[in-house]
């Protein structure tokens, strides 16, 4: 149970971000149990995380996973684990120390690597440990008995890909695509090896998860998961779950003031007749592990689960490319409210059978109707200060709802401080006389930071989320929408965090968020 106080601040980071002198190319899960020290020694006690889940072949977006359920292994703090040979360790320590001096993350490097380490550690596993039934098997035996509903369809839908060449699960062989139980039971057995060393993965990823979030609550910090509004269509869950999607049509967005054709995503779009009639089971048990992993847990695109704009695959686009117009489920007004509330109860209920929080992605275009039904239902939904405006002013974020989460930005826009030095000359202005700022020149300063930090602290909402970049004042962006290259998700912290708590030179920011914090009463 989350029993930290009620008004809380909180830092934004993903975990691929996090850099210790444990981790190997990427932040790793037990380096979640160091962060916690560093959000404190500025005042902030909740940790929140970018989704978890293992992403597709090439992929390194966080929200293009494999499955809704389960954790990246690249995420795993090998150096931690008994089942790997320190010689194996000191073998690799050229690759080890290459990946972990890298700038960024990278993706192609630190998978090679870690699938390395994944096959030795299972080789010793299943020699010492399955082979004998020691009590080290016995309870990897009751993890998998625990976690059999998600845990066995992603085991064999990932041995299943890795047999047919990473293939998307509609080219397999049609037996296996469309799921024959005889054929899947020969397939399990065949497999067997295969799914036992996926399993052992998440396995080793939910212990070294358990252990991080005991040593966090020790601390008094909470943490906070981020739950993808959609899975991709070459997922184990829409192989497994093939009732609960529709496959004739693909989610996007309509078009808007900036963008007329809208978007087109490429998902498969809910089957909400086929959800509605067994109580949204699968969504609930999507809330249900998030709740598991984190004391709170952020629902991107919120708006979807109210109405979900699709277009027919065979009408995606007129014969000049451009994209042609979809349609909403449900289609009314009211039906959509009353859909989106049913919705959201049963995720709150699955959320609640481990006392988690759910909070609402509710920005960008939103029909009138979702935030004060957000706010009926004591979900909070976000207020970003740079968009909460009024003719020209800010809105006083001490008249933001109770039920609300303030910050400057999202993983989606640039930092702070990025925002101070771009902005027109008439909005840094009325910023300035706003928020107490002693002057509206564009260059970033202590005085600047101080004054915007006291303004969103001071918001009346029980959350606010600064991310590292908001907190040191820095310009990295972690991800530029409608982008692609190696600049998104990427990011990591430029110095590990053992070195940044003992760098004399980030102290004052440190201490002036830290201060912040204690004067809004956080």
């Amino acid at each position: 149970m989350d029993r930290t106080p009620q008004r809380l601040a909180g830092l934004t980071i993903p975990l691929f971000s996090l850099r210790t002198d444990r981790s190997m190319g990427i932040g790793e899960i037990l380096d979640l149990a160091d962060a916690g020290p560093l959000g404190l020694r500025a005042g902030l006690r909740l940790i929140q995380l970018l989704p978890i889940g293992e992403l597709s072949g090439g992929e390194t977006s966080p929200y293009g996973a494999l499955s809704a359920f389960g954790i990246d292994p690249v995420y795993i703090s090998w150096s931690a684990e008994p089942d790997l040979s320190p010689d194996l360790l000191d073998e690799l320590r050229p690759t080890i120390e290459s990946l972990r001096a890298s700038p960024t993350v990278d993706y192609e490097g630190v998978r090679a690597l870690k699938r390395r380490l994944l096959d030795e550690a299972f080789k010793v596993f299943s020699a010492r440990h399955l082979a004998e039934n020691t009590d080290r098997a016995r309870d990897f035996h009751a993890f998998v008995r625990t976690h059999g509903e998600w845990l066995w369809d992603l085991s064999l839908f990932r041995a299943l890909k890795d047999e047919h060449d990473n293939a998307p699960w509609w080219e397999w062989a049609a037996a296996l695509r469309d799921r024959d139980a005889i054929q899947l039971e020969h397939a399990s057995a065949r497999l067997r090896d295969a799914i036992h060393r996926y399993q052992y993965a998440q396995w080793i990823a939910h212990s070294q998860w358990s252990e991080a979030r005991a040593r966090l609550e020790e601390l008094g910090v909470s943490l906070m998961g981020d739950l993808p509004f959609m899975v991709g269509r070459d997922s184990a869950d829409v192989w497994a779950k093939r009732e609960e999607f529709r496959h004739d049509a693909s989610v996007g967005v309509p078009g808007d003031q900036f963008n007329e054709e809208g978007q087109e995503w490429g998902l498969p779009p809910y089957n909400w007749a086929v959800m509605r009639t067994n109580g949204f089971r699968w969504l609930r048990a999507r809330a249900r592990y998030a709740g598991m992993l984190g004391n709170r847990f952020r629902v991107d695109h919120l708006v979807g689960f109210y109405r979900t704009y699709s277009r027919p695959l065979d009408r995606l686009r007129s014969s000049d490319g451009k994209l042609l117009p979809g349609s909403f489920d449900p289609p009314t007004e009211a039906e959509q409210l009353a859909h989106g509330e049913a919705v959201l109860r049963a995720m709150m209920e699955g959320a609640g059978e481990h006392d988690a929080r759910v909070i609402a992605e509710d920005l960008g275009v939103v029909p009138d109707y979702v935030r004060p039904s957000l706010l009926a239902l004591g979900i909070p939904g976000y207020k970003v200060l740079r968009w909460e405006q009024d003719q020209g002013r800010f809105r006083d974020p001490k008249a933001y709802p109770r039920v609300s989460v303030a910050c400057f930005g999202t993983h989606d826009t640039d930092p702070v401080a990025s925002w101070w030095q771009s902005m027109p000359d008439w909005e840094r202005k009325a910023a300035a006389r706003d928020f107490g700022i002693p002057t509206a020149e564009p260059w970033w300063s202590d005085d600047v930071h101080d004054a915007l930090l006291r303004g969103l602290l001071g918001a009346s909402g029980d959350l606010a989320l600064l991310m590292w970049q908001d907190v040191l004042g820095t310009f990295d962006r972690i991800n530029t929408p409608s982008t692609v290259g190696p600049h998104n998700w990427t990011w990591r912290m430029p110095a590990t965090i053992e070195a940044t708590l003992s760098d004399e030179s980030l102290h004052p920011a440190l201490d002036r968020v830290r201060r912040a914090v204690e004067r809004s009463d956080r």
